[in-house]
């Protein structure tokens, strides 16, 4: 019998037999039947969160019926409704870089609720989180056999205090697991360990429930596990701790984009070169705060390693994720690594039950669609400053040049002399050509074609230019196994691509120092050096300070343009170098076919490897067993640390929150362009004794050798304030010219940007810091929201936000505003020297316009009008509490 409106959502829980096992889950179609709305054509990816609301609303959580409703109305509306919603994922993802702070805040949290009279194991993450240390392996030493273990102890050198105080919290929180380092990158080890599609567990009533996996990482490239039909996306590491701390993650109902794939892949083509194009083409469709969601006959073609290629790359092109519904392939591949067989006929099972599975049938409502036949993908990159910047490979050669002459303004071939070499160094030599990041090696068909691609070369005598800095750095074990396998790796060896070390490496601007001699060229010719990678980011001084030209490609042409060292070549037709007898060698000479291809991955990527690589994942090598800890519940923070600190967010703060200010008489502490990502905020790389970290450090004992990077200093606020703006391409348009963190101080005089914002503070004055469109683009980097709030900055204004940054900002306490009615930073002429007062703040609401009244320097005045971006009631909240983990410390303290 239907259920009536308003009769106790918990009537659309049923019963599943699967393998003679009966599972709870909670049914859409009984939803429907209910009369709570038609979901029949929703997109899989919203049926995902409608069966979210579901199940929160029968355990009581703030979901009401109108939710649910609010799902069918999306679909009457022809895809919209952006109603609010509280939204609460499965589990959470973290990396070390973005998982440390996150530990130290949960660590400060413990010191804090005690503070205020509360219990320390209130602080405890609710949902399962595990952490998976990636970010930290540098590549220190390359191109020979004994480059991994040698970057590993490296490795444990730099960062065992870190690795120390994860193995604490390890062990003094409840639903913490650490992946040890040298396992693999995240995402990798999400897709083809962690993640099972749907999920399970026991609710209250020792009942066994199914229900969709879902997740949140703080990594903007959780993403990639849509590619498995898990619905996850990156937020701030401090959005994090409050959904590891039980609180809901407050959304609007999304748009969904329909993505239609035909036809297939051609010859000579690869994945990476697929979702080049489609970053390209959705960035140009627009669908920032959007999902996507892939469907159409080409999924019936496409291999699940390429879905999640596409997904991983979701940032890219700024949606939320980039979502594939469950099909066969899906079934395919996590039986191929190794799933239990159980969990498969569970997934099969539920999937097509609650209309979550992909079939011939499979047609849903989307908010809108775009087409790509596949037929049509050809060799591609991207760069030399945006994932987005696509160029066909038949045009890179004229469109490089066109860079230099355009973007860098710089002449092409201007040699300089590299002392005691026999080379010189000229605009457009590759410096850097690395196979590494979670995008492409955790694709077996593109990492078997590098492998094919050296083999080949290898035979005729081709070897890698001596100026490239060559790594092979994949996103787990089995991607050794599999190219030892087929005997690949030895040739891989002998051109110098040799095993780093499992983790991001140059991905994240972990590519560690070039060669001095090449690196003092550079320099003295102010040159253009360019590296490849098949990473998915490229974004200025990201890669390395030696470097201003970046190429995203597939791991065959990275391994090609090694071959070569130069950009300044049409690999489609000019010869990449001689064989052994002298004959001129192509680029199609030793390109594998698809069927070269297919065989080694059907022979070499075995269910056993996987298997075998991830039976012990947790456990770590004999390095990892020996990091001893204390076994304490709150962190004995030890005061000569440089890694690890107390964060003042919790020092001293009262029982209850405050009220909203207005903001009066603000200085401006930075003018900032279009795209300003949050690599630009708030760099991951390395950093000079100059700088304020430098100097920070050198007067703690530290010297730069062991520097490190920002990353892997994360956990310590006094790093991270002095690196905020610091990233040695960012441009302040408050100084003419001028690159790197700096600004004018209150004297009028250059500054770098924390000395500034220090005097500033002295004086008792707030700043706001001016942007362009797509201001907080990039990584979810909470140190780029996390900086910001130290430093004083009480409003960032800018033309739009990426989505992550502005929820960061708010879970910081800073307030992001956008421009209305035209005005930007250019036609209002900010020169920096302005004073910034906003009102109506008092009394805002999510969303609301509010005046905005700037003095200039000559003392004339103007009052325009900002959209305030406090988005949602719950955030008013967090600002009034001063960010979303006081805001969630207040609350559990109360409890007690």
């Amino acid at each position: 019998m239907p259920i009536k409106v308003g009769q106790d959502i918990a009537k659309t829980r049923r019963n599943l037999s699967v393998n003679g096992k009966s599972i709870s889950y909670y049914s859409i179609p009984a939803a429907q039947e209910a009369g709570l709305g038609d979901f029949s054509k929703l997109p899989a990816a919203l049926k995902v969160v409608l069966e979210n609301m579901l199940r929160f609303e029968d355990d009581g959580f703030s979901v009401a019926v109108d939710d649910i409703k609010a799902f069918g109305e999306w679909a009457r509306n022809g895809g919209k409704n952006p109603r609010e919603i509280a939204y609460r994922p499965a589990r959470v993802l973290m990396q070390d870089f973005t998982g440390v702070p996150a530990v130290v805040d949960l660590a400060a949290m413990r010191d804090g609720i005690k503070g205020l009279g509360g219990d320390a194991q209130k602080i405890n993450p609710l949902n399962p989180v595990d952490l998976v240390i990636d970010h930290s392996v540098m590549i220190d030493e390359f191109g020979n056999p004994r480059a991994f273990q040698m970057n590993v102890d490296r490795e444990y050198e730099r960062n065992m205090e870190r690795y120390q105080f994860l193995k604490w919290g390890q062990s003094a929180f409840n639903n913490f697991r650490v992946v040890p380092p040298g396992t693999g990158i995240c995402h990798q080890v999400n897709l083809e360990y962690l993640a099972q599609t749907v999920w399970t567990d026991t609710d209250q009533n020792g009942d066994e429930v199914a229900y969709p996996d879902t997740l949140v990482g703080t990594d903007s490239h959780t993403t990639m596990v849509n590619g498995m039909a898990v619905l996850g996306w990156g937020v701030g590491g401090i959005e994090a701790e409050a959904a590891m701390l039980g609180q809901p993650i407050s959304m609007l109902i999304p748009e969904v984009v329909g993505f239609e794939l035909t036809g297939a892949m051609v010859e000579g083509t690869t994945g990476t070169d697929l979702v080049l194009k489609v970053v390209e083409m959705l960035r140009a469709k627009g669908v920032v705060g959007k999902f996507v969601e892939f469907y159409g006959s080409g999924l019936d073609r496409l291999p699940l390693a390429d879905r999640a290629t596409i997904a991983n790359m979701a940032p890219e092109y700024g949606a939320t994720c980039g979502f594939f519904p469950i099909d066969g392939e899906t079934l395919r591949y996590m039986r191929n690594t190794g799933r239990d067989e159980d969990r498969l006929a569970l997934v099969e099972a539920y999937a097509k039950e609650n209309g979550l599975w992909r079939d011939e049938n499979y047609a849903p409502i989307y908010t809108d669609t775009l087409t790509l036949d596949m037929g049509t993908i050809v060799p591609a990159i991207s760069g030399p400053k945006r994932p987005q910047d696509y160029v066909a490979l038949t045009d890179a050669k004229a469109a490089f040049t066109k860079e230099m002459a355009e973007t860098f303004k710089r002449p092409m071939g201007k040699q300089v002399v590299v002392k005691g070499e026999n080379y010189g160094m000229e605009s457009g030599k590759v410096v850097i050509a690395s196979i590494t990041s979670c995008t492409n090696t955790s694709n077996p068909y593109v990492m078997i074609g590098a492998g094919l691609v050296a083999k080949k070369a290898h035979e005729l005598g081709l070897n890698r230019q001596p100026w490239v800095k060559t790594s092979l750095a994949p996103g787990s074990q089995v991607v050794s196994e599999y190219l030892e396998a087929a005997g690949l790796q030895q040739h891989l060896d002998a051109i110098g691509f040799n095993l780093v070390g499992y983790g991001c490496t140059t991905c994240i601007g972990n590519s560690g120092p070039i060669q001095r001699e090449i690196s003092e060229a550079i320099a003295e010719g102010d040159l253009v050096a360019t590296s490849v990678l098949s990473g998915n980011r490229n974004f200025e001084g990201r890669i390395s300070p030696d470097v201003r030209a970046n190429y995203l490609a597939s791991p065959p042409l990275v391994v090609v343009y090694a071959l070569t060292g130069t950009m300044d070549i049409d690999l489609t037709s000019e010869p990449i170098g001689q064989d052994k007898d002298g004959n001129d060698v192509f680029m199609k000479d030793i390109w594998p076919t698809q069927s070269e291809i297919a065989e080694l991955v059907q022979e070499t990527v075995t269910r056993e490897a996987f298997q075998s690589k991830y039976a012990d994942v947790f456990k770590g090598d004999e390095k990892w067993q020996s990091v001893e800890v204390p076994q304490q519940e709150t962190y004995d923070w030890p005061p000569t640390s440089t890694y690890i600190q107390n964060p003042p967010y919790f020092q001293g703060m009262g029982a209850e929150p405050g009220t909203i200010t207005n903001i009066e008489g603000a200085k401006v502490l930075a003018v900032l362009g279009d795209m300003v990502t949050t690599d630009h905020i708030s760099p991951a790389g390395s950093f000079a004794s100059t700088s304020p970290a430098g100097q920070y450090l050198i007067e703690r004992q530290v010297q730069p050798r062991e520097f490190n990077s920002y990353g892997s200093r994360r956990g310590n606020h006094e790093v991270m304030m002095r690196g905020t703006f610091a990233n040695i391409r960012i441009k302040n348009e408050m100084l003419d010219g001028v690159e790197g963190g700096y600004t004018k101080g209150p004297d009028g005089e250059q500054a770098s940007i924390y000395d500034a914002s220090m005097a500033y503070q002295e004086l008792g004055l707030p700043l706001v810091v001016f942007g362009g469109e797509q201001y907080g683009a990039g990584s979810s980097r909470d140190w780029a929201a996390k900086g910001t709030a130290l430093l004083g900055v009480k409003a960032v204004i800018a033309e739009s936000f990426e989505r992550i940054h502005r929820s960061n900002l708010v879970g910081m306490g800073v307030i992001p505003f956008e421009f209305t009615g035209g005005d930007t930073r250019k036609t209002l002429g900010l020169t920096g020297d302005e004073t910034v007062s906003i009102h109506g703040l008092d009394s805002v609401e999510p969303l609301q316009e509010v005046p905005c009244t700037i003095i200039f320097g000559d003392g004339t005045e103007k009052t325009i009008t900002l959209k305030c971006r406090i988005d949602t009631a719950p955030e008013i909240e967090y600002i009034e509490n001063g960010g979303v983990l006081q805001y969630v410390l207040r609350n559990l303290a109360k409890e007690t």
